[in-house]
């Protein structure tokens, strides 16, 4: 069963429009005719188990890979028509770290702000603002390969965000996190959200999109077996437990 992949506002609310997207690697498809929207200020969760297409779709969305075939267009417009200009307005956590361990915060912040080009004053302006909001002014001369797990991971959130872009797209962030952090990371994905940010999540916890997630799309060996909402997803399926679905869909 596969359920709807299309929201029911206009066409003109829709942020991101994947287009029967397929990615390969040689003779292995990651991902197969993948059509689907983006909500501007949706929160989509990306799951499925490992293997299923999830890191391959967020690079995809995040313009690290082209595909193999199909488009992805940015407010009615393909993104590879000016791919550049499209990496300056998505924040990408890729699911291994690309942190360099000994910079400091502050250093690898102003790094990351000369990169997309921001002028010094607001340089200034966005770290200042980013380590008060993630709890990060104390440990700003530290180096980043002192933070623990937590914190690295509320780390790359802030500098994500240093450029101000439009979407974040994060590819297991919270995998390794201690419940507690996991959740303190939950109510900043939350806050962004409600600041009008448009997030898209991988994740293997299924109530972790079930708490963040306005709508899932459940991957299965690169086919989409379900686009919904969790409430709509559970109640197809009388149950009360997004893992029951996941495992009726997979049977």
């Amino acid at each position: 069963m596969i359920l709807s992949l299309l929201d029911s506002r206009a066409k003109g609310d829709f942020l991101i429009e994947v287009h029967r997207v397929t990615k390969s690697y040689g003779r292995k498809v990651a991902i197969q005719d993948l059509s689907f929207t983006i909500c501007e200020g949706e929160t989509i969760g990306i799951v499925g188990v490992n293997g299923a297409g999830k890191t391959t779709l967020s690079s995809v969305l995040a313009g690290v890979h082209p595909p193999t075939k199909g488009n992805i267009l940015w407010r009615n417009h393909s993104i590879y028509s000016d791919i550049v200009a499209y990496r300056t307005i998505v924040g990408y956590c890729p699911q291994k770290a690309n942190l360099d361990r000994m910079l400091s915060l502050d250093d690898s912040l102003q790094f990351a702000g000369l990169f997309f080009g921001l002028s010094k004053r607001q340089i200034v302006e966005r770290k200042e603002r980013l380590m008060e909001q993630f709890g990060l002014t104390g440990y700003a001369a530290g180096k980043v390969g002192e933070l623990s797990g937590g914190y690295k991971q509320r780390f790359l959130l802030a500098r994500m965000l240093m450029h101000n872009p439009k979407i974040l797209i994060l590819d297991e962030a919270t995998m390794g996190l201690d419940p507690h952090m996991r959740h303190q990371l939950w109510k900043e994905l939350k806050q962004l959200k409600e600041q009008g940010m448009t997030i898209v999540l991988t994740t293997h916890y299924l109530e972790e999109a079930d708490f963040l997630a306005d709508r899932i799309c459940l991957l299965h060996q690169g086919e989409i077996k379900a686009f919904e909402t969790p409430e709509k997803m559970k109640e197809l399926y009388k149950t009360n437990k997004l893992e029951d679905v996941m495992l009726n869909l997979h049977e």
